[in-house]
């Protein structure tokens, strides 16, 4: 099996779905794709995030009308669904189901077109990011995807590949939950080698923020995620 895994980097007022991510620093979405043919696809996704901030974007999470999966302007030939599936403090499950497409500028839609033999998805969004990992059963496409991905974007996105690679495993959060996300790692790891849990601390959350250039509300919640996620991981294990 292949991972092909590429970025995709959207200015402010390019893609209404991720100026909810860019406005709201603390919130992230990771979505698992099904997709068998151009003219239908299944989503799922888990977006976690700050509770006043997943509260603030309550309203469009099931809203139809917002491009949450297709990268360009034009808007989906088809019909679909959103529909909420669990909700707790700090997070919220969708599902999304779009069938009889005829046009959709959906990466697992566009895929569906070069990989025959089928293909799975996960998309991984923070910030103005958008990483997808593609596992496919051969790289022989991989070039067509490549291409038809990023010679469909607008100008004010941008396109960057991450890698291709032989995999034996593929993880994803939305199957194993105890897990320390990328960002959170970075602002725990800054955390411990600038003193924040020496007693008296040797660095403030503020002074914390300015070193990571980041919001001071967001390194609060990655920080109290990290946390989290460690006692729940200590807990697992010794319990």
């Amino acid at each position: 099996m292949y991972e092909f895994s590429f970025t995709l980097t959207f200015e402010p007022g390019c893609r209404e779905y991720s100026d909810l991510f860019i406005e709201h620093g603390s919130l992230r979405a990771e979505t698992l794709y099904a997709c068998f043919d151009p003219s239908e696809m299944w989503a799922l996704e888990l977006l976690t995030g700050d509770p006043q901030e997943l509260a603030a974007v309550d309203d469009r999470l099931l809203d139809d009308s917002i491009r949450r999966y297709w990268i360009t302007d034009r808007r989906c030939d088809g019909d679909w669904e959103t529909s909420l599936l669990g909700e707790k403090r700090q997070q919220r499950m969708t599902f999304t189901h779009l069938a009889g497409v005829t046009r959709c500028d959906a990466v697992p839609l566009i895929a569906a077109t070069f990989f025959s033999s089928g293909a799975l998805f996960r998309q991984t969004q923070s910030g103005r990011s958008v990483t997808w990992d593609v596992l496919v059963q051969d790289d022989e496409n991989v070039g067509l995807l490549y291409d038809a991905v990023g010679g469909q974007l607008a100008d004010c996105a941008t396109f960057s590949f991450n890698h291709l690679r032989e995999v034996d495993q593929w993880d994803s959060r939305l199957l194993h939950r105890n897990e320390i996300r990328p960002e959170q790692q970075e602002v725990l790891t800054a955390a411990v080698n600038r003193g924040y849990f020496e007693t008296p601390r040797e660095v403030t959350l503020d002074e914390l923020a300015t070193e990571l250039d980041l919001p001071r509300s967001t390194v609060s919640y990655r920080l109290r995620r990290a946390t989290a996620e460690l006692a729940k991981s200590f807990v697992d294990r010794d319990g």
